[in-house]
């Protein structure tokens, strides 16, 4: 695989998962998942931008190449991956809330994935080193979205927000 093609089928994805947090943004009705949505809608937008810059760079001699200046929010994965660890209590989220999240989710594992095959399928160690910083955003997403998931369904904290069964003794 070229780096034209890399950048190109990048795109896709970042393009749709962008365009999922960004239709999410309207439905979802949690406020948590509401702010999920929109910094997880702008850091694909971020994605998307950078990729297109890259494109521009290949079709336009003299474009100048932006730095990727990921937007990792590394107090939001460590939160996640510590609400992970705990045990699941009762749902308490509206079936359209939890089946968004659950979609996103799945786009986060496939984009993760497909980034891990890219690398791969790349031959220049430069055009390796272009896509290396997205698999570790893709996979503090991975970790963010399942965590709102689970809050979502009822389990522990999640962005200091207590979460309880009045059943739970």
């Amino acid at each position: 695989m070229n780096l034209r093609e890399a950048l190109e089928i990048s795109l896709e994805y970042e393009n749709k998962v962008r365009d999922h947090y960004k239709m999410g943004l309207e439905r979802i009705t949690d406020p948590v998942g509401r702010r999920i949505f929109s910094t997880l809608a702008e850091e694909e937008q971020c994605h998307v931008d950078f990729l297109q810059n890259r494109l521009a760079c290949l079709d336009q001699p003299g474009t100048e190449p932006v730095p990727f200046d990921p937007v990792v929010h590394p107090e939001w994965v460590a939160a996640a991956k510590r609400k992970m660890e705990r045990p699941p209590s009762d749902a308490i989220a509206s079936h359209t809330d939890i089946e968004l999240v659950k979609l996103a989710l799945k786009l986060e594992h496939e984009t993760s994935a497909f980034y891990r095959s890219l690398m791969n399928k790349l031959k220049d160690p430069e055009d390796r080193k272009l896509f290396e910083p997205f698999i570790e955003i893709e996979d503090g997403h991975i970790a963010i979205v399942q965590a709102e998931l689970d809050s979502l369904q009822g389990i522990g904290f999640w962005f200091d927000f207590k979460e309880f069964s009045l059943e739970a003794g």
